[in-house]
């Protein structure tokens, strides 16, 4: 069972209380007893808190998986950059025979289908000097490159020659299609959020800016409200926390926390 992220219960419970509010507000307006309107309220406010949930849920979920992608494809590059060739090679041959493809090592190369697949990965997109060296190594006939990434340089260069490259999207699907991926992968375990990094997160300065916003927007809604005292309350209690954080808070960092 997924674990469900506290902001997403913290923001369906936000719109529900101010949903309950509102409506609370407007009923006792029209003469409906409290009673009455306190259970009207609290179904509107659960309907809207439901539709909150779903709607965010979903969209927060995909945008994970997402990310757990691109996590699973940067930590593939980053085993084949760093591992030996001769098994980077072995892995290649691996998953392009899983893939229906007629293919077997050829000297420090591989034949699939062929065509010559020479394995170029490395930490930074391939320069042009290296795709000359390989164009020149290995001729420019049938002749594909399987790399990270090229400079916009060698993209040229290999363009020029006819010389096809597979690059990092087309070999992370190659490996995930055919189940072939190499495990252990070489520094695959990525460091996980912990509770002291989401804290230093919460007062880092830069969250005094939505903390003030939300207060101050909180603080004008108790003027146009028949039950101001949430507001008031919730409203300058997010403003004095956004004058803390802002005087007292940790440095900015970057990372998100979607």
């Amino acid at each position: 069972m997924k674990k469900i992220d506290f902001i997403l219960i913290a923001d369906c419970a936000f719109y529900g209380v101010a949903v309950w509010c509102l409506s609370i507000g407007l009923l006792r307006y029209f003469r409906i007893g409290f009673m009455l309107a306190a259970i009207l309220a609290s179904f509107i406010a659960f309907a809207v808190a439901g539709i909150v949930f779903l709607l965010s849920y979903h969209r927060r979920l995909k945008r994970r998986l997402s990310k757990k992608e691109t996590q699973a494809q940067e930590a593939l590059l980053l085993h084949l950059a760093l591992e030996k060739e001769e098994r980077v090679r072995a892995a290649l041959l691996t998953a392009f025979i899983a893939d229906k493809k007629e293919a077997h090592c050829q000297d420090d190369a591989l034949l699939v289908d062929d065509t010559l697949c020479v394995p170029r990965f490395t930490m930074q997109p391939l320069s042009a000097d290296e795709t000359a060296r390989v164009i020149r190594a290995y001729g420019r006939e049938k002749l594909t490159i399987l790399c990270n990434a090229l400079t916009p340089e060698a993209e040229k260069l290999a363009a020029s020659f006819g010389v096809k490259v597979m690059r990092k999207n087309e070999i992370y699907a190659l490996f995930s299609r055919t189940e072939t991926t190499p495990s252990p992968l070489i520094l695959a375990e990525l460091p996980r959020k912990s509770v002291k990094r989401t804290l230093r997160r919460v007062v880092s300065k830069k969250s005094a800016r939505p903390f003030f916003t939300s207060g101050i927007l909180l603080l004008i809604m108790s003027l146009f409200t028949f039950f101001p005292i949430y507001y008031l309350i919730s409203g300058s209690v997010l403003t004095i926390l956004a004058i803390f954080v802002r005087f007292f808070g940790l440095g900015t960092e970057n990372s998100d926390y979607a």
